[in-house]
């Protein structure tokens, strides 16, 4: 039997958004800069071995703790069509079998395509390495063949915080410590529309002229006021963001949505709990119906008692990446 090479990549969740893409040249180039949380115990696996066939094939990896992930006849090309760009600019040879599979559900605005496509970069990397052992690729390198895959996948090669700009990626140093994330799951359906389409979408929106600028904007402003810990101020800030991404969403022609009447529940929920207590988790949604919350390490009593409130209706996937 061959030998299997593999690799685990994190997801991530972006608190500045990067949606958009710049016209032409280099592949998923953003429109504007994005900072994000790495989500290291949300995990993408690729399994990579060598077949005597005649051409590259996909499965999905069905082992242990593993959710078997279902791609759709576009979605396996663009995942081998990754395979075959990283194969040709890594120098491998042959072909081969890639399984792949995540420990939470996939295409449902958990930023599934980041880590797939992170850990499909790594493992082919790792391949490469065994036909030829003098191969050294950067860190960065890594991340920005990656992120011709998947542009938000080129934030998953480091951690906690991350911020991709014009220069590239680099980690961000925050005050706060071990923060905690947890993911409402209000669906695990695959959502109709994918980020990829979603970024050919928005520029259609009236609301897209001028963001890129509100972007950079609030990225300046989260940063400052996470450097001042005012926590407060961060979670506005974030709120603002990830609904000025969804009114791109809902204004684009043709309009489009993820936000359900479920989520918006989840948002009113933690919504009230904030304007009773002056205190609660930060709050985003990426592309998709999900909500996504980050607590303090000091802020154990409230998550209990938000997710007291949710429990009944929602599952909640933890930092664990089970449902908790």
């Amino acid at each position: 039997m061959s030998e299997v090479v593999s690799a685990e990549m994190p997801s991530n969740i972006a608190l500045i958004k990067y949606m958009g893409k710049v016209k032409g040249g280099d592949r998923n180039r953003p429109t504007n800069s994005s900072l994000s949380m790495t989500l290291m115990n949300l995990l993408s696996r690729v399994e990579i071995t060598k077949t005597e066939g005649t051409y590259d094939n996909w499965e999905t990896l069905q082992e242990g703790r593993w959710l078997p992930t279902k791609l759709s006849d576009r979605g396996r090309k663009r995942f081998l069509a990754h395979f075959e760009f990283l194969k040709q600019k890594m120098g491998v040879e042959g072909h081969f079998l890639v399984k792949s599979a995540n420990n939470f559900p996939s295409d449902c605005g958990i930023a599934s395509s980041a880590s797939s496509f992170a850990a499909l970069t790594q493992a082919t990397y790792e391949l490469a390495k065994t036909q030829n052992e003098k191969l050294d690729l950067s860190l960065a390198k890594l991340a920005d063949l990656s992120r011709v895959g998947s542009g938000s996948s080129i934030r998953s090669f480091m951690h906690p915080f991350v911020l991709w700009n014009e220069q590239g990626v680099s980690t961000v140093d925050i005050p706060f410590q071990n923060l905690v994330h947890k993911v409402i799951i209000v669906s695990r359906e695959k959502k109709a529309i994918g980020s990829s389409d979603a970024h050919e979408r928005v520029p259609t929106s009236l609301l897209f002229e001028g963001r890129p600028e509100r972007a950079e904007k609030r990225l300046e402003e989260l940063l400052s006021a996470f450097k001042m810990q005012d926590w407060g101020l961060a979670f506005q800030i974030i709120w603002s963001e990830f609904y000025d991404m969804h009114a791109l969403f809902s204004t684009s022609r043709p309009a489009f949505h993820y936000m359900s009447d479920a989520s918006v529940k989840v948002l009113n929920c933690v919504h009230r709990y904030w304007e009773e207590n002056k205190d609660g988790p930060l709050v985003t949604m990426d592309a998709g119906e999900n909500v996504h919350f980050i607590y303090r390490q000091d802020q154990k009593k409230i998550a209990n008692e938000i997710q007291l409130e949710l429990n009944a209706e929602f599952q909640i996937i933890g930092d664990e990446g089970r449902d908790s």
